[in-house]
């Protein structure tokens, strides 16, 4: 009797392992999520100044700051005027600079009609510093496009903090060994002045520029929360690493920001193969609907970062040298596991006998994820380029070392 009941249990498990055999040879095993792509090609240019001034910033060997009125640029090189020839103040603010002149000067600048010792210069891109200031602290957004959102199995659009100063738009940034390394393009905004209220956010200037955001997944998949992706954990220590917000070179201060946004296109390449590709206006909330979110929950300390909870920004306002950020499209590396890794996963915790071990099915098919996105070598490797544009924000060009 017992011989034929364990010849009957051997067949089961012959069974029922050919069938998750079976199962898991027959799934899709995707690289990165495909991304939808507009069918013409991006032409990019500097705003018309009709519509708003583009600025950029480059340091003199003296440590100061000039502040420059862009007229044209290309991959390579942006033309350019000082406007401190114009009369401008100095200053490393931008915004101080650019009110310091008057419509007609900034006008007859761009038309050329300058008086004749501002003249446009030529500055090549790697000579230009972040437009994004020197804060280490800044605002992010997840799951703020509708494809990205679906992609990352969200239902919610949530902010963390971001920490870490902006690197320019000619970079690199660390191959982690261990890691998963991930891309993604955003949109930013710095103000002004700082913002406390959405009275402030609709009275201040607006400067936007475009901005990557690297994620180290493997931290991210081991720390979220994945019933509640709005408690922000894991998303702070993913995504605040050095060199993890390279920016652009180029502010633009439109005259109407929501046109300006709307139309503005951002598009991401990795070596060569595009991979992102979306408008402002596939935003779930736009900059304003942010702003009102961020000011509403800056009371608790409910942020982990290190190993603590923090506040969203510490002032309890969106500090003048804080960047909100839009959020990303979709076309990221990153995918959900697919029935396969979690018959590995599962496959790994009866093998390995982690359930004698205490240790939870959960964090066995993370695990056992992690280890299999590391071996397949698909996410950001040495020697990657990966390169961030925009139809008027200029590009950023990022190699992994």
């Amino acid at each position: 009797m017992i011989k034929k009941y364990l010849s009957r249990l051997v067949l089961l498990v012959i069974f029922t392992s050919t069938i998750l055999y079976v199962l898991k040879i027959t799934a899709p095993d995707p690289k990165f999520n495909h991304a939808s792509f507009e069918t013409e090609p991006m032409q990019s240019a500097v705003l018309d100044p009709s519509l708003g001034w583009t600025l950029a910033q480059t340091k003199k060997t003296s440590g100061a700051i000039q502040t420059l009125l862009v007229t044209h640029y290309d991959s390579q090189n942006v033309t350019a005027i000082n406007l401190h020839e114009l009369g401008a103040i100095e200053s490393d603010n931008p915004f101080e600079v650019l009110a310091s002149l008057n419509q007609e000067q900034l006008v007859r600048a761009a038309s050329g009609e300058a008086k004749s010792t501002a003249r446009p210069i030529k500055v090549p891109f790697s000579e230009l510093i972040s437009v994004a200031g020197n804060a280490n602290r800044h605002l992010a957004t997840g799951t703020n496009f509708p494809e990205h959102a679906e992609e990352a199995a969200s239902d919610s659009v949530f902010n963390f903090p971001k920490f870490g100063r902006a690197t320019p738009a000619r970079t690199t940034v660390d191959w982690i060994a261990g890691g998963l390394l991930d891309y993604e393009v955003e949109l930013c905004l710095r103000f002004d002045r700082p913002i406390t209220s959405i009275a402030d956010f609709d009275a201040a200037i607006k400067g936007f520029f475009l901005c990557g955001d690297f994620t180290e997944r493997a931290t991210l998949l081991r720390l979220i929360d994945p019933q509640n992706l709005d408690s922000g954990n894991g998303f702070s220590d993913a995504k605040s690493g050095p060199g993890f917000f390279p920016s652009g070179a180029l502010l633009v201060v439109p005259n109407d920001w929501r046109s300006f946004i709307a139309q503005e296109r951002m598009t991401t390449s990795m070596n060569g193969h595009a991979r992102q590709d979306a408008r402002g206006s596939e935003m779930i909330l736009d900059f304003r609907q942010l702003t009102q979110r961020v000011l509403a929950d800056m009371h608790a300390p409910r942020f982990l970062f290190n190993e603590q909870h923090v506040k969203l920004a510490p002032n309890m306002r969106i500090d003048s040298d804080m960047i909100l950020m839009s959020g990303t499209s979709e076309g990221v590396i990153f995918t959900m596991p697919t029935r396969a890794d979690l018959i590995d996963g599962l496959f790994s915790y009866l093998r390995g006998g982690a359930f004698l071990a205490d240790k939870g099915v959960y964090q066995t098919l993370v695990d056992s994820f992690i280890n299999s996105e590391i071996a397949s070598e698909h996410f950001l490797q040495p020697g990657d380029l990966v390169e961030f544009s925009a139809s008027s924000l200029g590009n950023i060009v990022v190699e992994v070392q």
